[in-house]
């Protein structure tokens, strides 16, 4: 029998939960304060995101369906990376002949802590299909060095 470890991370599905109880609410509160719909056009919202780790950086993608570049800010600020910008709503229909308005518009805004190894000043993005990707490169005494072993 093949056992393997597993190192617990409590905080691993924290995000995923935190969106879960926000959606929740937001449900609720729309049950029991139905709006015309205006609200849903206007307000914050916040893109999906994926962080992952290479050997030589932290990448870090996010769901931005339908901006401009023009409409996505990026800043760096006390190793905090701030993804910001705003996703208009287009006019192409009158409002009136709206039935349902699901999809997300406004101001939105996400921010990560960094971790300490990286380099600030390689710090690189591109916006190819609706998705966010902004690399992150690790500093070079943090990349992991393979040591070579010598047989005598």
């Amino acid at each position: 029998m093949r056992r393997e470890l597993r190192v617990w991370d409590p905080w691993k599905d924290f995000g995923t939960l935190q969106e879960r109880i926000n959606r929740m609410f937001g449900d609720t509160m729309r049950t029991f304060y139905p709006t015309d719909g205006e609200e849903l056009v206007k307000g914050t919202w916040a893109p999906a995101v994926d962080i992952h780790e290479t050997d030589d950086s932290f990448v870090v993608s996010a769901d931005l369906p339908g901006l401009n570049k023009e409409d996505i800010q990026i800043d760096l600020k006390d190793n905090t990376l701030t993804l910001m910008g705003e996703k208009k709503f287009q006019d192409k229909v009158s409002k009136d002949n709206y039935l349902r308005v699901e999809r997300s518009y406004g101001s939105f805004f996400r921010s990560f802590t960094l971790p300490q190894n990286v380099d600030p000043e390689k710090i690189k993005a591109k916006y190819k299909e609706g998705v966010l990707e902004v690399t992150i490169p690790k500093k070079e005494e943090a990349k992991p060095k393979q040591i070579k072993v010598d047989v005598s």
